[in-house]
């Protein structure tokens, strides 16, 4: 496993090998432990999503003099492992961290599949795990079996409901037909998107006119969507993960896939996204979303400043919130006493960078679902208890 510390002034250093131990002054530093992959299929997506938001905490707690804890203030040194994209190395580098590296907290890892599968580890040692980079319908029945679990993003039918709300209302405004095609990446994440949308699609009137699965880290899905182009839809939609959510786009793209409304979910809201296709990706649905604020643009200026990462336009200011309430949850109660922080997280509210964050009842009780490329921001344009949504403007070709 690739295992890098960041301690005091690293925060702007990416991919750096190994840095010395130095004085934290008062207290010993607090260790955090981050999962995630750097290699990969899924790499691409961490690099932007997960890691950098743990940096820049970091660097600003540190900046401040350290968590104020009872026994004085403790600056943070982050220990990271790359799991490789793969859910057996995620177990074994939580274990890592929990037996041998004896952290302190320990972040949930990226990934749907991969924070179901250390979800026995962290309730084994008693962290709690903030699962922001998971969507799922399980959530209830999970937090049932693991009390300290949190779900920091909306459930499976909330995304693909949402996405399916998006493409009704343009149906029924007679913008766009009633034939949609329908991909998604083969692991946990994109099945049970599938799934779930299936009856959906079929309730709201839409015909499956093209229906497909591919494996993660597909490399040619040209055949994808030249099938999808065959069935001449009115619409596409792609459970995807950031590699095929570029790759479904550039080959739309090429192919011509002219649908007026187009969606994909992880990494469209990514700023090299929009960056890569520029004017082609205008007006393109995804998942995620953000309502545009001043203290929004000053966060991702920070992000890029520290750690040279254009954060997105979804996952990004979600974690640094959830950093937030974990920040004020152990300033509160004052030490790393990891059931008395649960506790807290469980009966407060906490103030952030998005707004109030709840998650008393262990799930999120707002989140944009649905966001769509107007101009330079990712604007949301539907969610769950959230106001400020933009209209849904139609695709218009890949020139």
């Amino acid at each position: 496993m690739d295992r890098r510390k960041f301690v005091k002034g690293s925060a702007a250093i990416a991919g750096a090998a190994a840095f010395p131990r130095v004085s934290f002054g008062q207290g010993a530093p607090a260790k955090i432990g981050v999962v995630g992959p750097k290699t990969g299929p899924l790499a691409g997506g961490a690099a932007v999503t997960h890691f950098p938001n743990f940096k820049l905490w970091a660097k600003e707690v540190n900046d401040r003099g350290g968590l104020k804890l009872k026994g004085g203030q403790r600056k943070i040194e982050l220990i990271e492992y790359d799991d490789r994209t793969q859910p057996g190395e995620t177990i074994k580098a939580v274990e890592r961290l929990a037996t041998v590296d004896k952290a302190d907290f320990i972040m949930a890892p990226y990934g749907t599949g991969f924070n179901l599968a250390v979800a026995p580890i962290f309730a084994k040692y008693k962290y709690p795990q903030l699962a922001q980079a998971a969507v799922t319908d399980k959530m209830d029945e999970l937090i049932k079996k693991y009390p300290g679990l949190f779900f920091v993003q909306g459930t499976t039918t909330a995304f693909a409901s949402s996405a399916i709300d998006v493409l009704k209302k343009l149906k029924d405004e007679k913008k766009i037909g009633n034939k949609v095609a329908v991909v998604n990446v083969g692991d946990t994440f994109g099945i049970e998107l599938a799934n779930v949308a299936k009856p959906l699609f079929a309730k709201a009137g839409f015909d499956e006119v093209y229906t497909t699965s591919y494996p993660l880290g597909t490399q040619d899905l040209a055949p994808v969507i030249k099938a999808a182009k065959a069935a001449n839809p009115d619409a596409f939609v792609a459970w995807s993960y950031p590699p095929d959510t570029f790759g479904l786009a550039e080959q739309a793209k090429i192919e011509g896939l002219n649908v007026k409304a187009y969606y994909s979910a992880v990494a469209t809201a990514f700023p090299s996204f929009k960056a890569k296709f520029g004017s082609a990706a205008e007006n393109i649905l995804g998942a995620g979303g953000v309502y545009d604020t001043p203290e929004l643009r000053k966060f991702y200026k920070d992000l890029k400043a520290a750690t040279g990462v254009d954060g997105d336009y979804w996952g990004n200011p979600v974690y640094y919130s959830m950093l937030q309430m974990i920040e004020q949850s152990i300033e509160k109660v004052g030490s790393f006493d990891l059931p008395a922080i649960t506790d807290h997280m469980k009966k407060n509210t906490f103030k952030t960078l998005i707004g109030d964050l709840d998650v008393r009842t262990q799930k999120m009780k707002s989140v944009w679902t649905v966001g769509q490329w107007q101009g330079d921001i990712f604007h949301g344009v539907h969610g769950i208890n959230v106001t400020g949504a933009k209209p849904v403007q139609l695709k218009t070709g890949w020139a």
